[in-house]
């Protein structure tokens, strides 16, 4: 991975092209994956191409995530692992928000022991809880940051203004919302950060629906620059924020290189003006 751009958050300096290891699961991102040892093998690769920023949550498996890292890659080096507490898993594809204070607290204990380290590199809200008062979830972080638990804190799937109540308690490191081409939705979000330098991790970074379709505009003009509509989609989103830190996801060693490829992709002014129109 040639790409030089990094992103620092609280003194922890990453490759801003990531992996997330929700798709290391089951079907429904529930219980092991059908080949835990090319799970292993993916999380492995990803490493020796030069990814240094991992994205797992308590609720993958559940657990079954956060155990094949440790598995794969523990004792971790240079490499970061940041991992998200507050949804209940119950089910095969069904998220139930949990922001109990004494939940998160229990889920970060029990990261820590499935990672095998003493602290948390990135310890993320994964969704704020709308039965639980936020100053209260946004409290616990910021005691888990005191004590020493988590090197820093994150949210996912917020607004501007839940950024900015959350920051009057704890400091905000990183914001993991819904962002690709075709999905730009949390484009204030995106700026607010930027101008903050705070770490954005699009989820579900790579454009999907009618913008990406076979023989689409962006099948097309991939297919001019020699790229696939991933790497395409990922090059953008580098370019797109010095803050932005993808973090496609695959079981396929194949796929995780092509994906790993984009760091290197360096889009000209035309190609991005034709991106810009694209997503509008």
């Amino acid at each position: 991975m040639t790409n030089q751009a990094t992103f620092t958050y609280a003194d922890q300096t990453v490759r801003r092209l990531g992996y997330g290891a929700m798709r290391i699961t089951g079907p429904g991102v529930w219980g092991w994956p059908e080949d835990v040892d090319q799970a292993r093998a993916v999380l492995r690769r990803a490493v020796e191409l030069g990814v240094d920023f991992i994205d797992t949550a308590d609720s993958y498996g559940p657990e079954v995530s956060e155990t094949l890292i440790r598995e794969a890659l523990h004792p971790y080096g240079d490499v970061r692992v940041a991992t998200k507490a507050g949804l209940l898993r119950t089910g095969p594809n069904v998220w139930v928000p949990c922001g109990r204070p004494d939940y998160l607290r229990q889920q970060c204990e029990l990261s820590l022991r499935r990672l095998g380290v003493e602290r948390l590199d990135l310890f993320q809200l994964h969704r704020v809880d709308p039965t639980v008062a936020a100053d209260e979830q946004f409290a616990l972080l910021r005691a888990l940051l005191d004590e020493g638990k988590v090197a820093a804190v994150g949210l996912s799937e917020v607004t501007v203004a839940q950024i900015v109540a959350a920051r009057s308690i704890v400091p905000i490191a990183t914001v993991q919302n819904h962002y690709n081409l075709s999905n730009r939705q949390s484009e204030d979000v995106l700026d607010y950060c930027e101008a903050n330098n705070i770490g954005f991790i699009p989820w579900y970074p790579v454009a999907a629906g009618v913008l990406a379709r076979p023989g689409g505009p962006l099948d097309a003009l991939a297919s001019e620059q020699g790229l696939s509509v991933a790497q395409l989609s990922l090059a953008w989103l580098l370019a797109r924020s010095p803050v932005m830190m993808p973090i496609p996801g695959t079981s396929s060693v194949a796929h995780l290189e092509e994906n790993c490829a984009a760091a290197n992709v360096e889009l000209d002014e035309s190609t991005l003006a034709r991106l810009a129109e694209l997503s509008l």
